[in-house]
C-alpha cells in the first residue's frame, strides 16, 4: 500500500505545480464555469489563470487517470487512477491538487498574491529489475514556504521557495513560472506553462545520490549537486455541462545536471500525462 501511494499521488504534486497560479484574483463568471479575463487598474484586461482551469467561486472535485515514470529519471511509465480537487474557504485557506495552503496579502486590484503553502514530496521504492534495485527506500516528506503571485495583461508570473520540514532531505526548491492562456472560449480553456525549478545539493543527493552502501558494480557511488530543471506543459478544461468538465494535461521536464548524472537516472526527460473528470459546485 506504501508503494502505491508513493508512485499513485505524485503526479497530483506535479499537476498542482503545472500552473500554481490557482490563487490569484477571483475571475468574473464566464460561460459553461470556463475563467475569464478581469481588469488592472488602467482598465486593462488582465490574465486570470488557474491550475485548474474553472471559475473560482466554484469548488470543482472529480476523478482521472496519469501516465508517470514508474520513478524518477526512469523511462518506463504506468497508469494510475487519481483524484481531482480544488476547494477554498472564504478566499483565504486552499487545496489545489496536493498543494494546500492560506492567503497571506493581496494588493488593492488582487493582482499581487502572497501564500504560505505546503506540499508533499513523495520518494521511491528500490524494485527489483530497476537502476535503484538493492538501494534504500527514499522517504515521504513535506516541504513548505512563500509562493507569489502577479497577474499581468500577458499571464501569470508565479515564484516560490520551499523547504524540506519533513526531515528526509533537509534540502530547498525554489521555481519560478509563467503562465498564459492559450485558448480561451464557451467551452474550451487551455494555458501553457514554462518555468525552472531549483533544487539544493542536499534535496537532489536525498532523492539521486547513491550511497556507499548502495554501490554495485553497475551502479557507482555518486554524490548529487544542486542544479535547475526545466519545465514546458499545457492544461486546461473542456466544459460539457453546467458543471461538469474534462480537464487534461501534459508536462515534460528536462532533469539539470546535477540529477541528470546520477547513475540511477535513465533518461532525463520525464513526462506526465493525465485526464479527468470534475464536478463544479
Amino acid at each position: 500500500m506504501t508503494r502505491f501511494l508513493r508512485h499513485a499521488l505524485t503526479p497530483l504534486a506535479i499537476v498542482s505545480c503545472l500552473a500554481s497560479a490557482a490563487d490569484d484574483e477571483a475571475p468574473r463568471p464566464a460561460p459553461q464555469g470556463l475563467s475569464s479575463t478581469s481588469s488592472d487598474s488602467t482598465g486593462e484586461p488582465r490574465q486570470d489563470l488557474t491550475a485548474l482551469p474553472v471559475v473560482r467561486r466554484f469548488n470543482l472535485i472529480g476523478i482521472g487517470i496519469g501516465f508517470i515514470p514508474e520513478f524518477s529519471g526512469s523511462r518506463a511509465y504506468r497508469p494510475l487512477v487519481l483524484p481531482v480537487a480544488r476547494l477554498q474557504y472564504r478566499d483565504t485557506l486552499f487545496w489545489n491538487g496536493l498543494t494546500a495552503g492560506v492567503r497571506l496579502w493581496d494588493n488593492e486590484d488582487k493582482s499581487i498574491r502572497l501564500t504560505l503553502q505546503f506540499e508533499p514530496r513523495f520518494g521511491w521504492t528500490a524494485e527489483n529489475g530497476t537502476r535503484v534495485a538493492g538501494m534504500q527506500d527514499r522517504d515521504f516528506s513535506i516541504e513548505g514556504g512563500p509562493n507569489i503571485q502577479w497577474g499581468t495583461r500577458i499571464g501569470v508570473f508565479n515564484a516560490s521557495i520551499s523547504q524540506d520540514v519533513g526531515g528526509a532531505s533537509h534540502g530547498q526548491t525554489a521555481q519560478v513560472q509563467f503562465i498564459r492562456s492559450l485558448v480561451t472560449n464557451q467551452t474550451v480553456r487551455v494555458n501553457g506553462i514554462v518555468g525552472m525549478q531549483w533544487f539544493s545539493a542536499k534535496m537532489n543527493d536525498y532523492y539521486f545520490g547513491v550511497r556507499p552502501a548502495e554501490v554495485t558494480f553497475a551502479r557507482p557511488a555518486y554524490t548529487a549537486g544542486a542544479s535547475t530543471n526545466l519545465q514546458v506543459g499545457v492544461n486546461g478544461v473542456w466544459s460539457v455541462t453546467e458543471r461538469g468538465s474534462v480537464l487534461f494535461g501534459a508536462i515534460v521536464s528536462r532533469l539539470g545536471s546535477g540529477a541528470a548524472d546520477s547513475p540511477i537516472v535513465e533518461t532525463p526527460w520525464q513526462g506526465i500525462v493525465y485526464t479527468g473528470y470534475g464536478w463544479s459546485f
